[in-house]
């Protein structure tokens, strides 16, 4: 029997179930804190410095010496030991002791005096991409600056005018300017974009515990104030309460923790909160619906935790879309997670206008009907046979 609740009565309601529920209010303010201190901190350092390698000099002439020198001055690898053979050098990376190694050939001096090209061996840990990565650039930083010196001095014999020969021992010229992530860090790639699968995961399993919660208590309980309103008022105040936290959230994301981190953020909070609206909604209604059909309320977080990483793969910033089965993209289309990355992304680190994400905006919107529509019709099918357990 449905009784007449006022919807400011009924939106204090919806504060108290998650204010005095220990567990929504953990995962929602505690979640949310807790992960913007925890998830940043294996990329603190923004990239790999000084990693462990060994060097293997099988040449022992000055230039050799001259080359070990170079590579342990550059910042990503720092040379801890020297081993007389390849197996030693093995040995010590398959231990782990060192990240990876490089291999100097017999006569490297004596090639590179006759205008023959040696070849420097490199060896990392591939099973550490960043570990992989870091060594081989540092390495080859070091074998192409002393080519680059050779090369030099070897025009200068020739009689090329020094300045020309600094100019002209390379075909070609790189300048580099990053134009998305002028740190070129970690940070600035990986966390913007994971904060925004955060506010989702977290919000989605708030909404579907407070309806797993609710619904576990028993019917007849004299307060059990979700009983007496319709399903379509009783999800509009739980949207507007969720998503009211849910926006002060993401300021303390996309504000505090981005000053805190040194990101950037070149859009505006208002035009951030305006495509956190749709993203928003939709993400409540997954939550409400997961809590309405799941038996118990605990299998709300093992379905979100476990939907988690497929779901950050599929966004197409860690691993590009076009590289993903046509039939998994598709998929992710149907989970705000998606185009909200992407939207959030291109406004907010590339600076794009909202004619550019448009369709994910759009999305947005589909998405949020969707979800809307599925929760409206499945919580007005459950209180029905509330009804008809109550006769």
């Amino acid at each position: 029997m449905k009784t007449d609740i006022s919807f400011p009565q009924l939106l204090k309601n919806e504060l108290l179930a998650i204010l005095r529920n220990p567990v929504v209010a953990l995962t929602v303010f505690g979640g949310v804190i807790f992960y913007s201190f925890l998830y940043p901190l294996p990329y603190a350092n923004q990239v790999s410095q000084e990693l462990p390698i060994s060097i293997v000099n099988l040449d022992r002439s000055q230039t050799s010496y001259q080359l070990e020198r170079m590579v342990d001055a550059t910042s990503q690898v720092q040379v801890v030991q020297r081993d007389h053979s390849i197996a030693e050098a093995k040995a010590a990376l398959l231990k782990q002791k060192i990240g990876g190694l490089l291999v100097i050939p017999e006569h490297f001096y004596k090639d590179l005096l006759l205008g023959k090209s040696p070849t420097l061996a490199y060896a990392g840990d591939a099973s550490y991409f960043l570990v992989y990565g870091t060594v081989v650039e540092g390495l080859a930083k070091a074998g192409g600056t002393l080519a680059a010196q050779i090369k030099v001095s070897h025009l200068l014999v020739e009689g090329v005018p020094i300045a020309q020969a600094q100019s002209q021992y390379s075909a070609f010229g790189l300048n580099m300017k990053p134009t998305f992530n002028s740190r070129m860090g970690y940070v600035d790639y990986v966390v913007p974009a994971v904060f925004v699968l955060i506010l989702q995961q977290t919000l989605a399993m708030a909404a579907g515990l407070i309806g797993g919660t609710q619904k576990s208590v028993n019917i007849s309980q004299e307060h059990a104030y979700w009983l007496k309103v319709s399903p379509i008022k009783l999800l509009a105040a739980r949207c507007i309460t969720l998503i009211s936290v849910y926006y002060l959230l993401a300021m303390y994301y996309f504000g505090g923790s981005f000053e805190f981190y040194g990101i950037n953020r070149l859009a505006s909070m208002a035009d951030l909160l305006t495509l956190l609206l749709p993203f928003l909604l939709a993400s409540t209604f997954i939550g409400a619906l997961l809590g309405d059909l799941l038996p118990r309320k605990e299998l709300v977080t093992v379905v979100v935790l476990i939907s988690s990483m497929p779901l950050i793969f599929l966004a197409g910033f860690i691993w590009p879309v076009e590289a993903i089965p046509t039939a998994l993209v598709a998929i992710s289309q149907l989970f705000p997670s998606t185009p909200a990355i992407q939207g959030f992304l291109a406004l907010n680190q590339m600076d794009a206008n909202w004619s550019d994400i448009s369709y994910q905006w759009t999305l947005l919107w589909g998405q949020a009907l969707l979800w809307g529509l599925l929760c409206v019709i499945r919580f007005r099918h459950t209180s029905k046979q509330v009804a008809l357990t109550e006769q």
